[in-house]
Parts: structure tokens; sequence; C-alpha cells
């Protein structure tokens, strides 16, 4: 599965030929400077919540290619007043097969608001199971019991997890999360980009190697073979 990362929590990835866009937020991402969204392909954009470091970019990208906007029932309904009605409406504990293999929804504990100050329904992670492999998105969370269920559901590959403390789970809390998830390979997102969410580097790759698990912090615009 090719993964890439544009900066803070957004990604990327191609199943079955399929282009899956994770939290648009590039533009106004100084660390993601370098990065030109008009070439971004997207089948799907994927939105965990809709707060604007999440968000920021899904109605451009959204217009441009014509991709389905997965996100709860309220962002749904947003964007549907913003004139992005190619949306598929989700919610905590449900699942759906896409085309491209099948996605639960599952517990994130966080917050939601719009950029306009509306209510942005509940928060959610996405476990993903397909035949190029599965892995799960925590989106903005704290570290949940809830984590726990995930390998009830599907064996993962890999995990993309937050781990810039201070609004979300920070290096402690997403070791747990890696152990509650039963993963060892773990993908870090929603770091460096403010100054609250600084971390070291290479402290974090060594708390989680004395776990026995490898931490990925990739560069801006990197692009890996997961």
């Amino acid at each position: 599965m090719q993964f890439t990362y544009y900066g803070h929590s957004c990604f990327a990835v191609q199943i079955r030929g399929k282009n899956i866009l994770f939290d648009p937020f590039i533009t106004p991402n100084p660390l993601a400077a370098g990065i030109d969204i008009n070439p971004i392909r997207a089948d799907y954009i994927f939105l965990s919540h809709g707060h604007e470091d999440h968000i920021a970019d899904c109605i451009s990208i959204a217009n441009r290619t014509c991709a389905i906007v997965v996100c709860s029932f309220e962002i749904h309904t947003w964007l549907n007043k913003q004139g992005i009605t190619n949306t598929h409406p989700m919610n905590t504990g449900g699942k759906w097969v896409f085309d491209f293999g099948t996605v639960k929804c599952v517990v994130a504990q966080h917050s939601s608001g719009l950029p306009d100050g509306s209510y942005g329904g509940n928060p959610m992670g996405f476990v993903f199971t397909t035949e190029e492999g599965n892995f799960y998105y925590s989106g903005d969370t704290a570290l949940t019991l809830d984590m726990q269920l995930i390998p009830e559901y599907t064996l993962l590959d890999f995990a993309v997890l937050c781990i810039g403390d201070n609004f979300t789970m920070g290096i402690e809390d997403a070791i747990q999360a890696a152990r509650f998830i039963q993963c060892k390979k773990i993908i870090g997102v929603h770091y460096d980009t403010f100054g609250y969410i600084k971390i070291d580097h290479n402290k974090a790759k060594k708390a989680f190697s004395e776990q026995e698990k490898v931490l990925l912090l990739l560069e801006v615009g990197e692009t890996q073979d997961i």
C-alpha cells in the first residue's frame, strides 16, 4: 500500500486503484508550504472531525476532484450547505463496504467544531480492512479503553496515531494505544505543526523502540510503500 504524508494529520493511501485522502489541511500549514494541492488526486476524502486543521482544504479538493467525502452526519450536512453534495455520512460504531474495502468508524475522544463555529458531530477514528492491508487511523483522540476493541474487528498491518500531546495523545499514551490495538508499526501524525505540539523526534522513536515498536515520522511530501 502506498502512503503519502502531507503534513499535520493529512495523508493519502492508494488501495485498489483508489486515491483516499485524510483530513486535508495543507494550504494553511507552513510546514507544507512546498505542497501544491492542485495535483493531489482523491476519489475519497475521509474527515475525522470538523476542526479547521483537518478540513481546511476539503471543499477546494472535493470541488476539483468530485471525491466522495466520508464524515459525520453533521459535517455532511454542513458540506452540503457549502455546495459539496457528494458525501457519505457515517457515525461511531457504523461500518460500510466501499469499492476498496470495509471501513468501520470507531470512538475518538476529542471535540469537533466546524470553521464557522457550528457543531461538527462526534469525532471519529477509522479502521480499514482491505485486500492490500489493514490499518487504523485514530484521528485526534485521547487514549481510550475502546481501542482494545479494534483487534476484535481486524488485525492491523499499521496504525496512524496522533502523538503531539496537549490536544491529543502524546508519546506515552500513543505507545499504550499501540499495545491496545496490538500493532507494532505506527505512523505518527498531529505533531510539530504548532508550538503546543512540537516533539523530540529521536526521543519519540527511541521510546517506541524500547517497547519493541516502530515509529515512522515521514517528511512532508514523502511517499512510502507500507
